[in-house]
C-alpha cells in the first residue's frame, strides 16, 4: 500500500528534525498483526544493527507503532493498526 503523508508531519511522527540531510522524506512502514509484534520487531531491528529513532507508543489514529533507522539511515515504521486488520497472506483489507 502507497500512502503519502506531508513531509513535516511525517519527520514529527518518526521524531526526525525534517530539516537538513538527517531525512530522506520518505519513511518505509511495516506492518504486523498484533501490538505485541511491534515492540518484537523493533527488538529485532536494534539487534539486527538499526537505530532507535522513537518507541513504540499509542498513536492518536488507535494503533501503536514506533521507528527505527536502518544501517543506511532510511526510517522504518512498525506499525499496528487495528483498523486494517492483516489477513493470513500478509494483505492488508481496507474497510
Amino acid at each position: 500500500m502507497l500512502a503519502l503523508y506531508p513531509r513535516e508531519l511525517l519527520a514529527a511522527d518518526a521524531n526526525i528534525s525534517p530539516e537538513g540531510s538527517g531525512f530522506p522524506g520518505i519513511a518505509l512502514a511495516h506492518n504486523v498483526a498484533t501490538r505485541e509484534l511491534v515492540d518484537a520487531a523493533l527488538q529485532a531491528a536494534i539487534a539486527a544493527g538499526g537505530t532507535l529513532l522513537k518507541p513504540a507508543t499509542e498513536a492518536e489514529w488507535g494503533g501503536y507503532s514506533g521507528y527505527f533507522a536502518d544501517p543506511d539511515g532510511f526510517p522504518w515504521e512498525i506499525a499496528w493498526n487495528p483498523r486494517f486488520p492483516l489477513q493470513d497472506d500478509g494483505t492488508i483489507e481496507l474497510p
